[in-house]
C-alpha cells in the first residue's frame, strides 16, 4: 500500500533522510523505530507532503505522491495522528470530529463507542480536554476520514498509564479490523504485541527491518540503535 524508495529529505541545506526504503502492505501494522532525532517524524512529514522529499519516490496504492500537496495526499486515503495532537482548541469535541468526516465506515457513533470519554465530553472545547482526551480526539478525527492507511506519530508518548492502555486497546482493535497502520512509538513491548514488522532508523537511514519474532531475537539492535 505504501512504498518509499531511496527517499532523501532536507530542511534547507540540512539533510535528514538518506535513501530511506520501506514498505507497508495492506492490512499490516508496521512500526518505525529509532532514538529521538533520527528522522522518524521527518519520514512521516515526507509521506504526508508536509516536508516534500528532495529525491526518491513515495508511492501510495501504486500512485506516486512524492510531489503532491498535503491535502491531496490526505484525500487519497492517508490519515495522520500527529505528534502533539494538533486538535482545534476553539472547537468542541463533536465539531473537531465532524470537521474531517468523509466516506463510509467510521462515523460519530463508532468513534464514541471506541472512546466513550469523547461522548461524555462531546460539548467541551478542545482546549478543555486532558492530554489523553486530546489524543483520543486526534485518533477519532483521523479515523473519521476513513483512511486506507493510518499513521501514528508518537501514539502514546507522555500519556498517563490508564490512557496508554486505552490507546493500545484501540490499536489492537484496528488490527482486528485489518486497518493498515504505520506507527511511531517508544513502547517496544506494546509494539511487539501489535506489529507485523519493524523498521529501525538511525541518522536518517534504515539500518534494520524484520518481523516481531526476528526483533525479539536481535537484542543487539535494541542495544546499538535504540539505547535499550
Amino acid at each position: 500500500m505504501l512504498e518509499l524508495q531511496n527517499v532523501e529529505t532536507c530542511y534547507g541545506s540540512s539533510q535528514v533522510l538518506f535513501g530511506v526504503n520501506m514498505q507497508v502492505g495492506q492490512g499490516e501494522i508496521v512500526s518505525l523505530l529509532g532514538r529521538n532525532g533520527m528522522g522518524k517524524t521527518t519520514a512521516v512529514r515526507s509521506i504526508m507532503g508536509l516536508t516534500p522529499a528532495r529525491a526518491g519516490t513515495i508511492r501510495f496504492k501504486g500512485q506516486d505522491i512524492s510531489r503532491q500537496k498535503s491535502f491531496r495526499i490526505a484525500r487519497a486515503g492517508i490519515g495522520l495522528v500527529p505528534e502533539g495532537r494538533q486538535i482545534f482548541p476553539n472547537l468542541s469535541v463533536r465539531e473537531n470530529l465532524i470537521a474531517t468526516s468523509r466516506g463510509q465506515g467510521w462515523d460519530l457513533a463508532k468513534i464514541y463507542g471506541l472512546f466513550p470519554r469523547l461522548a461524555e465530553r462531546q460539548n467541551n472545547m478542545g482546549n478543555q480536554l486532558s492530554g489523553g482526551e486530546q489524543q483520543m480526539l486526534a485518533i477519532g478525527r483521523a479515523l473519521l476520514t476513513n483512511p486506507d492507511l493510518l499513521i501514528f506519530d508518537e501514539a502514546s508518548e507522555g500519556l498517563a498509564p490508564v490512557i496508554r492502555t486505552d490507546i493500545w486497546a484501540c490499536i489492537r482493535k484496528l488490527r482486528d479490523l485489518a486497518q493498515t497502520v504505520l506507527i511511531i512509538d517508544g513502547n517496544l513491548d506494546a509494539l511487539m504485541a501489535v506489529c507485523d514488522r519493524h523498521y529501525v532508523l538511525e541518522k536518517g537511514k534504515i539500518v534494520w527491518n524484520g518481523s516481531s519474532e526476528q526483533f525479539a531475537n536481535a537484542p543487539e539492535i535494541k542495544k546499538n540503535h535504540l539505547g535499550i
